[in-house]
């Protein structure tokens, strides 16, 4: 029995599934950004019926930051502003700390999101947020 107060054993082991923590098959970049303009270009993908539809996302709750999947090669001309992009390497995208996990699994997603469909999303979640903030 554990003491009053003790977190449980479940709570303290707790970390991604097998199938949360698999990275795509596919090398890719990572374009990283502060989640509330992530979760807001995830919205915007997500209801543009047109574009071709949001890849994997990763969340790092530690770091309050989303991170898309993007084809390999994205690193090297990626330049929008609040955001970086790096290369895996090859070492796939799995959650790499504790609190960090998918919010859009690999496994029913596109393999990557088009990092020029993702640029206007960015663009625009920033002009939803910077308009939301001066309605304050």
């Amino acid at each position: 029995m554990e003491a009053a107060g003790a977190t449980p054993s479940t709570t303290v082991a707790h970390g991604p599934t097998p199938d949360s923590s698999m990275p795509p098959a596919a090398p890719c970049d990572l374009v990283t950004v502060p989640a509330r303009q992530g979760l807001e270009a995830v919205d915007i993908l997500r209801r543009a019926a047109a574009a071709p539809g949001v890849g994997p996302v990763l969340h790092d709750g530690a770091c309050d930051t989303l991170g898309f999947l993007v084809p390999p090669g994205t690193a090297d001309g990626w330049d929008v502003p609040g955001s970086a992009c790096t290369q895996t390497a090859g070492r796939g995208a799995v959650p790499p700390v504790r609190g960090s996990g998918w919010l859009l699994p690999p496994e029913g997603t596109e393999p990557v999101t088009d990092p020029a469909v993702l640029r206007e999303a960015l663009g625009e979640a920033a002009r939803l947020i910077e308009a939301a903030d001066n309605c304050r």
